[in-house]
């Protein structure tokens, strides 16, 4: 049996995400035989680790600190095994633009897309700029902050009247946005997991939102919203491109024991683009990683102490 503390909620606007896939972990742990010690991410975080000392971290912590390598540098200072990927991973897949930059350099598709931080807009005349960005991208197009998760702040620009709205909202989430070519498809998550012989792919998982045509974040979280298909219903070689795609890009971004890859299909051209990938994905009832687990015949506790044993494994 092991202590393990459960880094949960905090201060991210994916806080009652981050909750709800914590009380899951939790409850494996427990089934498990573990001992959770559930911690609520806050100012105490390190004086409680250092007066708790627990075997290992289960970090659930999504968005803001738990994503973005923040809480993984606190656990590593305090010398705290930890699930999930380690900080410089965390830090590239976290910045949504980072991310993409890395992707292309590597060769590996994604969406066309450009990138402006607050000054570029305040101080050196971006929105200047947004005429020949709105020409050279083509409409619909996707603007989205930087580095929030869970779909959170992204809206879907039709025309170039909307691109002053959805620029404010996703400032009003992040001092960086990005603004993304649209492509009309299907939505596809692909999970990794780390095993005997590296990365592995679990059955992809197709995202249909209902009655609406844009997959954000009511649509990924509230019951109902969307229906999941999973295997998704793809060609082989469709189906085989897509894992290859996530495995190169878990590996390019130096991922670690899980993470999810969002790709998609473009309807058209049926060419496969990576949108993001999400180092510490959820583990909620409707999230997208543990349909994956379970469709492999991974069950929920088996996928919690799969996780968690890697954590524990001796450096």
């Amino acid at each position: 049996m092991s202590r393990v503390a459960v880094l949960k909620g905090g201060r991210s606007l994916e806080r009652q995400v981050s909750l709800k896939s914590g009380a899951r972990v939790e409850d494996a742990l427990e089934r498990l035989g573990h001992d959770p010690l559930p911690i609520d991410v806050g100012a105490d975080l390190v004086e409680r680790l250092r007066r708790e000392r627990p075997d290992a971290a289960f970090v659930a912590l999504h968005g803001r600190d738990g994503e973005d390598g923040t809480v993984q540098e606190l656990l590593e200072i305090v010398g705290i095994p930890y699930t999930g990927s380690g900080v410089s991973a965390c830090i590239r897949a976290a910045d949504k633009v980072l991310a993409k930059h890395v992707m292309r350099d590597a060769g590996i598709p994604t969406p066309d897309f450009y990138a402006f931080n607050e000054t570029a807009f305040r101080e050196l005349g971006a929105a200047g700029a947004l005429p020949a960005i709105e020409e050279r991208l083509d409409f619909p197009i996707v603007v989205k902050p930087a580095s929030q998760g869970s779909a959170l702040g992204i809206k879907f620009a039709r025309t170039p009247a909307d691109v002053p709205t959805a620029l404010v909202a996703a400032f009003s989430y992040d001092r960086k946005v990005l603004l993304e070519r649209y492509i009309q498809g299907r939505d596809l998550a692909v999970g990794i997991l780390d095993g005997p012989a590296g990365a592995e792919h679990l059955p992809i998982v197709e995202a249909v939102p209902r009655d609406e045509d844009f997959y954000d974040f009511t649509a990924r979280y509230e019951i109902g919203r969307t229906s999941f298909v999973c295997p998704a219903e793809l060609d082989e070689d469709v189906t085989a491109r897509a894992a290859e795609l996530a495995v190169a890009v878990y590996r390019v971004l130096g991922c670690s024991g899980f993470a999810r890859i969002d790709l998609m299909l473009d309807a058209a051209s049926s060419e496969l683009s990576v949108l993001e990938a999400n180092p510490i994905p959820g583990l909620t009832e409707t999230s997208l990683l543990p349909q994956a687990a379970e469709a492999a015949g991974i069950e929920f506790d088996s996928l919690i102490e799969r996780i968690l044993s890697q954590a524990l494994v001796p450096a």
